[in-house]
């Protein structure tokens, strides 16, 4: 086997470890006792702190222009909101109702980025949309009653991954992507701390909750996990990987994160107790519908692989 082929593997290998480490991120959100608001502030207070310690960082900041930083901060304050709201759908719901949800990110991004960006809206696209509402239908009638609340709160979690992702290709002026980070994550804090007083409004033992109490031991060593080993360590890896593999494969591969984050909500959590059969063929159609997706695509490079580390659900190829 060639020296290129060895990368090639091993690449493919990275970024199926990224998958199950993003996967993980919906079970620490069920782990986790802090309501979605602090968890979230928490989250991306501790990656901005992290990134704030290496210099390049810094140096990206400097050479960013401030119209640049601006649009970036935006962008950051949407991904605190979609975290916020995906959190609150596996508070509302559980884990594997949020990482459903999160495969819609793909629908949505087909129908909105078109409006955002100016390009023509693709049949291919609206036909993905209509393919995925029979699953959609399934899995609302397939949870209790109780977890309604929790599907909606995804579904509005989805679309901001769609907002913002489209509003990233908008920013056509490349920067580095550890400093896009850093400012996202750290506009984000700034936007939870703002958005605090009115969290509670909508579901207490959801979203509210002061951001700024200690959490416990048990809470902090989740915290360090999600925001170390869930953000941090798959955005090193898949920016290496994807210098090996296309993006359509690296598309094909992230799209099967929904599917590792229910196995292990089943596996760790036996969260198959709490849902029916009907729900699960749901989940099928849907990621079934969401896994085809990048076959109707001509892939292009990745033009914003900072978003590698600000969602729970990746839209990586153009």
């Amino acid at each position: 086997m060639t020296a290129a082929s060895n990368a090639t593997r091993t690449a493919w290998l990275q970024i199926h470890l990224c998958v199950v480490l993003w996967g993980f991120t919906a079970i620490l959100g069920k782990l986790i006792t802090l309501p979605a608001l602090p968890l979230v502030w928490w989250r991306m207070l501790l990656v901005a702190g992290l990134l704030a310690l290496a210099p390049r960082v810094w140096r990206g900041l400097r050479a960013m222009p401030a119209r640049l930083r601006w649009g970036y901060a935006g962008v950051g304050a949407l991904v605190a909101l979609h975290w916020l709201t995906f959190y609150a759908s596996i508070k509302l719901a559980n884990a594997s109702v949020g990482a459903t949800c999160m495969a819609l990110a793909t629908v949505f991004t087909a129908l909105v980025e078109p409006r955002m960006t100016g390009r023509r809206l693709s049949m291919r696209e609206v036909g993905l949309g209509i393919a995925v509402l029979p699953g959609v239908a399934l899995v609302v009638g397939g949870v209790p009653a109780n977890m309604l609340a929790g599907i909606a709160a995804g579904a509005v979690s989805a679309l901001f991954v769609a907002l913002f992702g489209s509003l990233n290709k908008r920013l056509v002026d490349h920067a580095d992507a550890l400093s896009v980070t850093a400012l996202e994550m750290g506009a984000g804090v700034v936007a939870m701390t703002l958005l605090a007083p009115l969290s509670g409004l909508l579901s207490p033992q959801a979203f509210g909750g002061d951001p700024f109490v200690l959490p416990g031991l048990h809470d902090a060593l989740w915290l360090l996990a999600l925001s170390v080993a869930c953000t941090l360590v798959p955005f090193a890896l898949s920016l290496v990987a994807l210098r090996r593999i296309t993006a359509f494969g690296a598309q094909l591969a992230v799209n099967l994160e929904p599917v590792y984050a229910i196995f292990l909500a089943i596996v760790l959590l036996g969260e198959q107790r709490e849902l029916t059969p009907t729900f699960y063929l749901g989940v099928s159609i849907i990621l079934g519908t969401v896994l085809v997706y990048p076959l109707l695509l001509r892939p292009r490079r990745i033009e914003h692989p900072e978003t590698l580390a600000t969602a729970e659900s990746k839209v990586i190829s153009e």
